[in-house]
């Protein structure tokens, strides 16, 4: 079975990521299905397309958008899969909706991670646009940016990914707008409740 030109998934474990460990007890933390915060973003890839070659393979595992396995409400209040829904527990996935597999950053999409506000000023966890960058891509690589700079990013451009239980932004290379230098007193900011995933 093989799509066209779509890449065919299925989620790494749940469509919804709404369960926490909490010392010995599993906690739900939401129970809707509009709020796209809980729906899951791993997958395991199960069929790539038949019209192009591309270096992700059946069997990995890759990040993706959050709508592919979104459920919602139609106008008569029923619930819905979304467009991308194929079959059984199966999805289709577009080449762009892909951003990381096995680890690796997928074309031009890289991964930084959010660092706490050390300014007691401020009524906020984390320094607003500033991150270290974890996982690079080639067109950074190429303008001399790699894993452990530190980097400002446009507002709006973050999406929050859980990735190996380190809470991540998601955004593309032309949204990394400064390089930065460390002061010496930056701290990366991993809630604990990443860390439970």
């Amino acid at each position: 079975m093989k799509s066209l030109y779509n890449f065919i998934i299925k989620p790494y474990n749940e469509r919804y990521d709404n369960i926490r460990q909490v010392d010995d007890k599993e906690l739900v933390i939401n129970t809707g299905i509009e709020d796209h915060k809980f729906i899951s973003k791993k997958a395991v890839v199960v069929s790539t397309p038949a019209a192009f070659d591309t270096d992700v393979r059946c069997g990995d595992t890759v990040y993706v958008h959050h709508n592919i396995f979104r459920r919602w409400y139609d106008q008569k209040g029923k619930e819905r899969n979304s467009a991308t829904f194929f079959k059984d527990e199966l999805y289709f996935c577009s080449l762009e909706q892909i951003y990381m597999y096995n680890l690796k950053t997928h074309l031009d999409y890289c991964f930084v991670k959010p660092i706490k506000e050390i300014n007691t000023l401020y009524n906020r966890k984390e320094k607003e646009h500033f991150g270290i960058l974890k996982y690079s891509n080639k067109s950074l690589e190429r303008v001399g940016l790699k894993p452990g700079d530190l980097v400002v990013f446009t507002p709006y451009s973050e999406f929050e990914f859980i990735v190996e239980g380190e809470r991540l932004y998601c955004m593309k290379s032309n949204d990394i707008a400064v390089t930065h230098e460390y002061e010496g007193n930056e701290e990366e900011n991993n809630p604990s409740w990443a860390e439970s995933n």
